[in-house]
């Protein structure tokens, strides 16, 4: 049976995209296509924030493209010996908050510790936040320009203070449609499409819509979380499968219960 996910692929250690062999697991066909772009902003500021760790009670990161526009600091301005000779250890001193197992690794790379990592939102996260911290420095954010308002809602109503900056912005990724066009010419309507955020569901909807025709309603539409899943509803889109927390394995399963007869998630 064929699924569809709108991501774009990354390789794990054994050289495959882990969605791509939990899904195989299951003896489901999935092809991966990228609808999102992205561009690094402010990245001279970040760096310039970066350096002083003294003034920020700890980091949050929330996707793995804030990391990437810290690898790219530590890049760019030759930040990496100092980096390692004194910066990590001043932030290792701090709390460093992520989403996600993905994120949580991309940011040990960079040799920072981390915590909230099972969380798996926003949300969660906002609460682990709330219940451990007690510093009167801000807390770092960088985040995408089409962040939610719940964690800094959360934080700020608490108490918490935090300080967010804009180090990239998500834009439609260039070949959606001909990537679109060549899997339903080449695959036909998948069984199950699942999207991984909300602008993700923006910038496709449309082709999919236009690609499936009748035959949407056969399609088991699944999201990797909440935010996601409210997303695919708001557009009357019934939502068959949530992921129960943002990992392969997850969605493997949700994807499983969901393409059984009668199945739900």
């Amino acid at each position: 049976m064929k699924v569809l996910l709108l991501k774009d692929a990354k390789e794990d250690d054994c050289g495959q995209d882990p969605y791509i062999r939990e899904l195989g697991l299951y003896g489901l066909e999935a092809t991966l296509i990228p609808v999102l772009s992205f561009e690094f902003l402010s990245l001279p500021s970040f760096s310039e924030k970066l350096s002083h760790p003294e003034d920020y009670g700890g980091l949050i990161f929330t996707s793995p493209r804030a990391v990437e526009a810290a690898e790219l600091c530590l890049d760019q301005n030759n930040k990496t010996e100092v980096w390692e000779r004194s910066l990590k250890e001043k932030w290792n001193a701090k709390s460093v908050y992520v989403v996600g197992n993905a994120t949580a690794s991309l940011v040990s790379k960079i040799g920072l510790d981390t915590e909230g990592e099972t969380c798996g939102n926003a949300e969660k996260l906002a609460e682990y936040i709330c219940s451990r911290e007690s510093s009167a420095l801000p807390l770092l954010f960088p985040c995408g320009n089409l962040k939610r308002e719940i964690l800094p809602k959360a934080l700020k109503d608490k108490g918490i203070a935090m300080e967010s900056i804009t180090v990239y912005q998500t834009v439609a990724h260039p070949g959606i449609q001909g990537n679109l066009n060549s899997y339903y010419s080449q695959q036909g309507v998948p069984a199950s499409i699942t999207f991984f955020s909300p602008s993700g569901l923006t910038y496709s909807l449309k082709h999919i819509q236009e690609l499936s025709g009748d035959n949407i309603d056969q399609i088991k539409f699944a999201a990797i979380g909440p935010a996601t899943a409210r997303a695919l509803a708001a557009q009357g889109l019934p939502v068959s499968c949530t992921a129960e927390s943002p990992t392969p394995q997850a969605l493997a399963t949700g994807i499983r219960k969901a393409l059984q007869p009668h199945g739900c998630c």
